[in-house]
């Protein structure tokens, strides 16, 4: 039988499991959405015709297809790199998360 501050404890650590998991998720969907974006502009770059241009910042530079191509594969490469680690995250959080309320559950059902 676990103490009372011991379950404070854990009940804390469980928060700071979930506020966590919670930010990986966010930061996931927000990569997911730039790695779309990205998607989509190289699907719409290979339909351009004609001069290109790129934004940096809020100011938009002319540039080559083979160039803003080359920027968009990086951009790309970047995310999906960045998803596959904040997939890792996520499955390490969701795991100790999981583990913790089945401790706690367990914990708190012997104390009734």
């Amino acid at each position: 039988m676990a103490e009372k501050g011991e379950l404070e404890r854990e009940v804390a650590q469980l928060q700071n499991y979930e506020r966590q998991f919670q930010a990986v998720l966010m930061q996931k969907q927000q990569i997911q959405m730039q790695l779309n974006e990205a998607n989509l502009a190289l699907e719409e770059l290979k339909k351009a015709k004609g001069d290109v241009y790129k934004a940096i910042g809020s100011v938009m530079i002319k540039t080559t297809a083979a160039e803003a191509e080359k920027d968009l594969n990086e951009r790309k490469s970047l995310m999906e790199m960045r998803v596959k680690t904040l997939s890792a995250q996520e499955e390490k959080v969701k795991s100790e998360l999981l583990r913790l309320q089945k401790k706690l559950k367990d914990e708190l059902g012997q104390n009734e």
